[in-house]
């Protein structure tokens, strides 16, 4: 049976190699099941909530995938637009998250559209190489910042301009207003939740480093452990690690569908579905040529289902209570011990379902332990900029204020609105204009008026 529904003999592989290789990917990405609720904890989130649709939808849309697709990839809410969902739009724009949840739920509709037409094709076709990797970057770099700052390693404070205690009596007295500014420093590393982030951050670094399967995973286990001994985490009397889920803190169907519709919620709804777009292009492509399933023409057998059931997990994941849900790169490790069928995702779905049973260890983790995780994604995402051709400055520019303006203005959203518009513009004024693709054209000019009518 399971020969047949999957084709392991014509794949060059067996249910032994398949169902290690299942373990093998749920052991890389487990992490999600501790970082996401912390992340979205942030926006006022029920962490238990969370972890629950992290767990179902990590798991259905992965057992999705190897039913009806046949490949081993595996799904679960993604890094990067988890904290664009958190720290960009609910905490920063003031969202409230179920309306954020809401907008989710319409990006995965429209990835839908996008998935049965052409448009698809041509958003991936005529996106700038060097544009989609700064976006990478970009976004590796805003999660880095978010977990410097979970961590305590990079401390945030308000300093008085004028500094001097003259000005400041002299300001009071003649009614001039204070000003302040942002001062961005080095944590205090005395702290012991610092010390227990740093401990995590090299501990992860050295097993990466070693090769060890599932480091992040090992790495906030172990860390969260030395934090019991250290007397940070607290263990609640009576505490059992394995427990039936808690099915009555959920967030399923709590999402504001009506909500985010009547707050024209555009540039939020358009930075989902743009992000996913191309992350899950890029992860599909990249996992399916490892496993060997591209056939003599170039091309890939399934990539549309394989699209069409990440689509849907968008959506899914919305319903149950969760960011979107997206084809992960950690799918590379299954791949790599030997995993080339939809067996290996469903084992690793079965491995997510199962968790939900050992969601009170989850309670105990500390951000000093996930935080390090954050940091360590977001040096892998770097990897991508020696893709971009800095020779060439209509190239360099506008994937450089990609890169910079996502960490330093905190929105990925003004990321990608800087580099569309940036690229025509400098390919314009060069006389390359011809290099640039019509629908890059059209979505300049999307942002140019999302931001003269939409902005405050």
């Amino acid at each position: 049976m399971l020969e047949k529904l999957f084709e392991l003999s014509a794949r060059k592989t067996d249910v032994k190699t398949e169902v290690m290789a299942g373990i093998t990917t749920f052991m890389t990405m487990a992490y999600i099941l501790f970082v996401n609720p912390s992340i979205l904890g942030a926006a006022g989130m029920d962490k238990n909530a969370v972890l629950l649709a992290t767990a179902l939808g990590a798991g259905l849309v992965t057992i999705m995938m190897g039913l009806f697709v046949n490949y081993p990839i595996a799904l679960a809410p993604g890094m990067g637009l988890n904290a664009f969902y958190a720290f960009t739009v609910v905490i920063g724009m003031g969202v409230s998250w179920q309306v954020a949840l809401g907008a989710v739920f319409i990006s995965g509709l429209i990835f839908i559209l996008l998935t049965v037409t052409n448009i698809r094709q041509l958003l991936v076709e005529g996106m700038p190489t060097s544009l989609k990797h700064a976006i990478t970057v970009g976004i590796g770099l805003f999660i880095t910042i978010i977990g410097l700052k979970l961590s305590g390693i990079m401390s945030i404070r308000l300093s008085l301009i004028p500094p001097t205690l003259e000005k400041i009596v002299a300001a009071k007295g003649n009614g001039t207003p204070m000003h302040f500014e942002t001062i961005i420093e080095l944590g205090k590393l005395a702290d012991p939740h610092v010390l227990l982030a740093v401990f995590g951050l090299v501990l992860i670094a050295v097993l990466m480093a070693r090769n060890v399967r599932g480091a992040m995973l090992i790495g906030i286990l172990t860390t969260t452990i030395i934090g019991i001994v250290m007397g940070i985490v607290k263990i609640p009397a009576g505490f059992s690690p394995i427990a039936v889920p808690d099915f009555s803190r959920n967030a399923f169907f709590a999402l504001d569908i009506w909500g985010a519709i009547h707050m024209g919620l555009l540039t939020i709804i358009f930075t989902f579905t743009f992000v996913e777009l191309f992350d899950t292009m890029g992860t599909l492509v990249g996992a399916a040529t490892k496993a060997g399933l591209v056939d003599k023409n170039g091309k890939f057998p399934g990539i549309g289902k394989a699209m069409m059931v990440d689509a849907t997990g968008v959506s899914l994941g919305a319903l149950l209570g969760t960011s979107t849900i997206t084809a992960y790169v950690e799918s590379a490790a299954g791949i790599g011990a030997g995993g080339r069928t939809g067996l290996t995702a469903i084992v690793c779905g079965i491995l997510f379902l199962l968790a939900l049973f050992f969601t009170p260890l989850a309670g105990l983790i500390p951000d000093a332990a996930t935080a390090p995780a954050l940091i360590i994604v977001g040096a892998l995402m770097l990897e991508s900029v020696r893709h971009i051709d800095f020779s060439d400055f209509t190239e360099s520019m506008p994937a450089f204020a990609t890169i910079v303006l996502m960490p330093f203005t905190y929105s990925i959203a003004n990321g990608i609105s800087a580099g569309l518009v940036l690229y025509p513009v400098l390919k314009l004024v060069s006389g390359r204009g011809r290099e640039v693709h019509w629908i890059v054209y059209i979505l300049a000019v999307l942002v140019v008026l999302r931001f003269i009518f939409l902005s405050e």
